[in-house]
């Protein structure tokens, strides 16, 4: 088996050189696949926890006794130590070593998954949310690694293509998955159905992997300050971002604060890498032109992905009044053709140059928002359909040429940081996107609410005989005539706040839409790559 190598974490003095690594063999063994298949079990296990509980976060907060506010904790929670784990997985790696990592989190992930499920109050649920992050979030960089470390050059395109469906399947799925289980079994069983995937990750990695030495000493010399400057700067970042809406941004000194705290946490953690030797994960790959802007396109694809997953679900449960089972039967239609395109990407990605596959895949997943960005409020299955299936055709030549952006010309030993890098990025956008969306739904809705009220006012004459309509049909159920008179008014304004909300929805669309349309124009900054010869699952050439 291959060695992997990962970033020393290094104090002022070097340790040990690390082993150079030994090239893969063409013949990847039985073992070496089921390992792959493993790590990317546990990668989309990971990004699944992401999104499972937003269809079942009204039953969830019934159980707990808490607001939505307050609820928007439970997925803040794990996003917050997911985006801080995920830099220190190459630290943690090399500490352990590869398999025993994976083993332990992968059990840990179980035990934290299983506490959620039980969780008896808010604060106990946001805990146990936090701490499922911190093991599950390590899972999505080691995938991974395992695929650039442990496949042949001929067979790393396969293997990425595998990834890039747990990165875009997982946002698809998590909401059908979620609302499929809620339904049937209950909100608990949303954690409970981590012990399937869990397991076989287990197996898969005990067999697959051979045992590695553990260095826990190498925990004494690592970059323990740039790891708290880290932390202190993405966590604080993430926490402004989820939360900043609900607070009204700026006008709330807590997010001013979280605001001011991740300023001096990422500038602290840019100033210590420069200045250290060895420092705990390598930020001087973005100063490679094809991983710079790989990972400013793995940022838009994050705001595509989870902002197309936080938007469609909104609308359809507000306006078209879908229960989350029938929501997760639209969103279904995003991610199941992905499983039938992403093989043929994989061959067409060792032939065509890969700029113009990701340029064709935005195009589509771009033309797929476009295609949501003229919905009205009857908009339902069957009008929706055909978007999703676009999205589903575009995604995956955008997820798996991005990674052989990032990953080309990356020497063996920066591996584990690129991984890190370009996953944290992604993860960033979605945490971004869906900021952005929040508050430009709040903001075009109370846009529209105006623009709409100004014509349908007592004075227009079309809602003089709209109110005295329904005053009439109010009247005719029994009601006196100041109660309907009430009633009809309040129909009139519901119907505007839904006409202002859809005409928002539309925005977010076509914002999400507007920025995968202006990637096209960033990815052409990068150089001519394709995949490895014999990368749709043949030999090398």
């Amino acid at each position: 088996m291959a060695s992997t190598t990962i970033d020393t974490p290094g104090g002022g003095k070097p340790l040990a050189p690390p082993q150079a690594p030994v090239m893969p063999s063409e013949k990847v063994s039985a073992r070496t696949w089921m390992a792959v298949a493993a790590g990317m079990m546990g990668a989309f296990m990971a990004v699944l926890d992401i999104q499972i509980t937003n269809s079942s976060l009204k039953d969830i907060l019934g159980a707990l006794s808490a607001t939505q506010e307050e609820g928007s904790w439970i997925a803040t929670a794990y996003l917050v130590a997911e985006i801080i784990i995920i830099p220190m997985t190459g630290l943690l790696t090399r500490v352990f070593g590869l398999r025993n990592y994976m083993i332990g989190t992968t059990a840990l992930f179980l035990v934290f998954s299983t506490l959620c499920g039980f969780a008896w109050n808010l604060e106990s649920m946001i805990a146990f949310r936090m701490l499922q992050g911190f093991t599950g979030g390590a899972l999505i960089p080691m995938a991974m690694t395992i695929v650039m470390t442990l496949l042949p050059p001929s067979k790393r395109a396969t293997g990425m293509a595998i990834f890039g469906l747990t990165a875009t399947l997982a946002p698809s799925m998590g909401p059908t998955l979620g609302g499929y289980l809620s339904e049937i079994y209950g909100w608990p069983s949303i954690f409970f159905i981590n012990w399937v995937p869990g397991l076989l990750l287990i197996f898969g990695i005990g067999i697959g992997l051979e045992k590695e030495k553990s260095q826990p000493s190498l925990l004494l010399t690592a970059d323990w300050l740039g790891i708290a400057f880290m932390a202190v700067g993405l966590g604080s970042l993430t926490i402004f971002l989820e939360e900043g809406n609900s607070k009204d941004w700026f006008d709330s000194s807590f997010i001013i604060t979280f605001a001011a705290m991740s300023i001096v946490g990422l500038l602290g953690w840019v100033v210590n890498s420069a200045l250290r030797p060895q420092p705990f994960v390598n930020l001087g790959l973005y100063g490679k032109r094809n991983f710079a802007a790989a990972t400013a396109l793995s940022m838009a694809m994050g705001m595509g992905l989870y902002g197309s997953s936080f938007l469609l679900p909104l609308y359809l449960g507000q306006i078209a009044g879908y229960s989350p089972m029938q929501i997760g039967e639209v969103i279904m239609w995003s991610g199941l053709p992905q499983l039938f395109i992403m093989p043929f990407v994989a061959k067409l990605s060792s032939k065509i140059d890969n700029r113009i596959l990701c340029s064709f895949g935005l195009l589509l997943f771009g033309g797929s928002c476009l295609m949501n960005a003229y919905m009205d409020a009857s908009t339902g299955y069957d009008q929706l359909l055909w978007s999703q299936v676009v999205r589903a055709l575009g995604q995956p030549f955008v997820m798996l040429t991005l990674s052989n952006f990032a990953m080309n010309g990356i020497q063996p030993k920066d591996m584990p940081s690129a991984s890190s890098l370009i996953n944290m990025t992604r993860n960033l956008g979605g945490s971004i996107g869906i900021a952005l969306l929040a508050t430009a739904l709040t903001t075009r809705e109370h846009f529209h609410s105006q623009r709409i009220g100004e014509s349908v006012s007592n004075f227009a004459l079309a809602t003089q005989d709209r109110l005295a309509a329904l005053t009439q049909s109010f009247i005719g159920q029994g009601m006196d005539a100041s109660t309907a008179s009430d009633m009809a008014l309040k129909a009139v304004d519901g119907i505007v706040r839904r006409e202002s909300f859809v005409m928002a929805y539309n925005d977010g669309f076509f914002l999400v839409a507007m920025v995968l349309f202006a990637c096209i124009g960033v990815l052409w900054f990068s150089d001519k790559v394709k995949a490895p010869s014999g990368g749709g699952g043949g030999g090398a050439h």
